[in-house]
């Protein structure tokens, strides 16, 4: 083993010594350090959504042999989605990236050793800056590692090799609410428990599917004794709408409207917390004034519900005692998304449900750790939460990491889609992606192939060398995956959670923070992280530098003590309770702005960008399939058991008149056109759609072929949920 190592790493030309070489490798191959329970068992949080359930990995030698629910963890309290379940199968799939590769001359990808694959990393980045400017280079990052790889890569990218530019995909799932609560509370800062769940008697979700999304969130839902109103706000009769007790099957983007309504009638009826709005939050007397506009006629007329509906909600809210709301998806990804999620703050705001068991508005976040990625990751903000163009925070952060104060941006990143824009341009020549698969998700996606085939040079990093967007890269640097590596993920509730290693690697993959510190190394940065040995090390760093932030850790000592307390919610001081095991934010009153209120904050809603028309009369909404798909399907695509719970051909739903009206039959091959793409989908006739209106599973390659390109100003996440799209028999039916 040993002669094969040196083989493969010692041929460094003394740029990094036999020791550090077989450290690596051994954290990559397997040998697995963790403690051992008496009985064989390895607790460990799930690396699919963010609910963040811990699972028991029984072992067998070195290796994870079965999975289950751990009984006592306060997330998931014995349960299991689908996903959690089959979590070791992906490991094991024949198509892992078990070696970097190489696309040679002929477009072929030939094997390297890590060795040659730094060498070529480094000398095709540098002469990309070289030709370019410096700026030339970014990457993209991703919800799915360890929030201590992420502060790694973060550190090394923007610090070490001098990028600006460097954005994470959780821009296309959860940019929306960390923008909204930076904005209305001063912090990006969910203020929840998954407790407040049990603990409503109104639960409001608005474009939330947990049934489906967030399962195990949904048992908690219905673990709630209070006998709950449970009410929807969508425009599909989602299954989560079927178990409400009223849905409110609203016209696709006309949400915002329709919470300005609600905030009225409220107003109008007295149905607020004055008291409350003095107190805690700053420009009600504004935002009274604007939602006035907004009569429940207005909104009937725009939503197509009645005004005795809008009515009776609003009762309902008025006449709950704890009052929670829920969103998801169906408000992020929108071209006006930031000012619908503040719609809901706003209602929360404005009768007083926030701080108090049961209460908030409470927004899901989308990947395991998003969380870390949003406080932790270097791209929308400096580490822990701090602000790039602050020279207090840029100060504080050099003197901690003993680091030049200059290596540090003064500037913030280009967003994704920006990032995407320049490579379109010509002004961005060098791309790192890791552990995403853009080719697959991203908006509008034949015209990204294009755009990516102007790069010089393309790195993926990624368990699977067959993912879209590994296909097109230059170089293929294979990363070990979930249960292969250690780390932190934060969930919804704001919780960290230990990840831990219960797999060997395959062949030469390495955890990502060792392939960072491989770069390091070839990149001759190596000494800025010097003290980073472990993801444990980085952690201790993560807790000095959050000190006296929102997002505080520094009283969490160490991952024994978060395993030991079944995760822990931030913040977290050497003053708080290691037994309370639920928190939640604001409950006195007090909030992140300067002024200690909460802000009202609104604006006139926006044209739908892409309305529809004769040629394109059908709203093409997109969205979660089932329970047992995840994103692209990388990981979830491996499993024969997952696949045999959701139909193997992308399909398109049809509402039952519509489908009528075309004279198309169940299961019919159809075709789904926009003003971007036509694709080939199996009809699925339904009752749960409006007439007019489409649905097609984003997990399917084909789905995003079809989304229109437009972006929410401020938070600059993806319109992924409304597109003008025609659905015919005959693709040459189309004009």
């Amino acid at each position: 083993m040993k002669e094969k190592i040196q083989n493969l790493f010692y041929q460094t030309e003394g740029k990094f010594t036999e020791e550090l070489a077989l450290s690596y490798s051994e954290k990559g191959q397997g040998y697995l350090p963790e403690r051992l329970h008496p009985d064989g068992i390895i607790k460990t949080v799930c690396g699919f959504c963010s609910t963040g359930c811990s699972l028991d990995a029984h072992m067998r030698g070195n290796e994870a042999v079965n999975l289950v629910p751990t009984a006592d963890y306060p997330v998931n309290l014995g349960e299991a989605c689908p996903k959690g379940w089959e979590s070791l199968t992906p490991l094991k799939a024949s198509d892992r990236a078990v070696a970097p590769l190489q696309r040679d001359e002929k477009g072929n990808f030939v094997t390297l050793s890590w060795h040659d694959a730094m060498t070529t990393f480094v000398d095709n980045f540098t002469r990309v800056q070289q030709r370019y400017g410096k700026d030339s280079v970014a990457f993209l990052s991703t919800g799915q590692i360890p929030t201590e790889e992420m502060v790694m890569l973060g550190s090394l990218a923007k610090f070490g090799m001098g990028m600006l530019h460097g954005d994470g995909n959780t821009r296309q799932c959860m940019a929306t609410a960390a923008t909204a609560y930076k904005e209305s509370f001063g912090f990006d800062a969910p203020p929840f428990t998954y407790k407040d769940f049990e603990e409503s008697d109104v639960i409001v979700f608005v474009g939330a599917n947990p049934c489906i999304a967030h399962p195990i969130m949904w048992e908690r839902v219905q673990m709630n004794r209070n006998d709950p109103e449970i009410i929807v706000i969508d425009p599909r009769k989602t299954e989560t709408a079927m178990a409400a007790t009223r849905h409110y099957a609203i016209t696709p983007k006309s949400d915002l409207i329709f919470l300005y309504a609600i905030a009225n009638i409220l107003i109008q009826e007295g149905w607020i917390k004055k008291d409350y709005i003095k107190k805690f939050t700053q420009g009600f007397d504004d935002f009274k004034g604007h939602v006035a506009q907004y009569t429940p006629e207005t909104a009937s007329r725009v939503s197509g519900i009645a005004v005795e509906d809008l009515y009776a909600l609003a009762r309902i809210i008025h006449q709950g005692e704890r009052v929670s709301f829920w969103w998801t998806m169906g408000v992020n990804q929108s071209y006006e998304a930031v000012r619908t999620a503040q719609a809901i703050i706003n209602l929360t705001l404005m009768t007083g449900n926030i701080g108090r068991p049961g209460t908030g508005a409470n927004s899901i976040t989308g990947q395991c750790n998003a969380m870390g990625s949003r406080l932790f990751s270097n791209t929308t903000n400096l580490l822990g939460g701090h602000n790039f163009e602050s020279p207090e925070d840029r100060k504080k952060i050099a003197e901690i990491l003993n680091i030049d104060v200059n290596k540090i941006p003064t500037e913030n990143s280009l967003a994704y889609d920006q990032i995407i824009e320049a490579v379109a341009a010509g002004k961005i020549k060098g791309l790192w992606i890791v552990a995403t698969n853009p080719v697959h998700s991203w908006i509008n996606q034949n015209e990204l192939r294009e755009t990516f085939k102007k790069l010089d040079y393309l790195v993926v990093q990624d368990m699977y060398h067959t993912t879209e967007t590994a296909q097109m890269a230059h170089l293929i640097l294979p990363s070990a995956g979930w249960g292969e590596k250690e780390g932190t993920f934060i969930n919804s509730e704001r919780r960290f959670g230990v990840t831990k290693k219960v797999a060997k690697a395959p062949g030469e993959a390495l955890a990502d923070f060792y392939i960072f510190k491989l770069v390091a190394e070839y990149w001759g940065c190596a000494g800025l992280f010097e003290e980073w040995k472990t993801p444990q090390d980085v952690f201790q760093t993560m807790k000095e530098i959050s000190k006296d932030q929102p997002c505080d850790i520094s009283g969490m000592e160490d991952y024994s003590m978060l395993e030991r307390c079944g995760g822990m919610q931030w913040p977290f001081t050497s003053k708080d309770n290691e037994h309370d095991t639920e928190r939640r934010l604001f409950e006195d009153g007090k909030f992140y702005h300067k002024d200690g209120k909460a802000h009202f904050i609104f604006e006139e809603p926006k044209e739908n960008p892409e309305p529809v028309n004769e040629d394109f009369p059908f709203e093409l909404l997109t969205g979660r399939g089932t329970s047992s798909q995840w994103h692209t399907q990388t990981r979830t695509g491996k499993s024969e058991v997952l696949k045999k719970m959701y139909p193997k051909d992308v399909y398109v739903e049809i509402n039952t008149k519509d489908a009528n009206s075309l004279n198309i039959q169940q299961n019919d091959w159809v075709y789904v056109s926009t003003r971007r793409a036509t694709v080939k989908a199996r009809a699925f006739i339904v009752p749960t759609l409006k007439p007019g209106v489409l649905f097609m599973p984003m997990h399917y390659e084909e789905t995003n072929k079809l989304t229109f390109p437009s972006f929410d100003p401020y938070s600059r996440q993806p319109s992924y949920k409304t597109c003008a799209a025609n659905v015919l028999q005959n693709r040459y039916e189309q004009v």
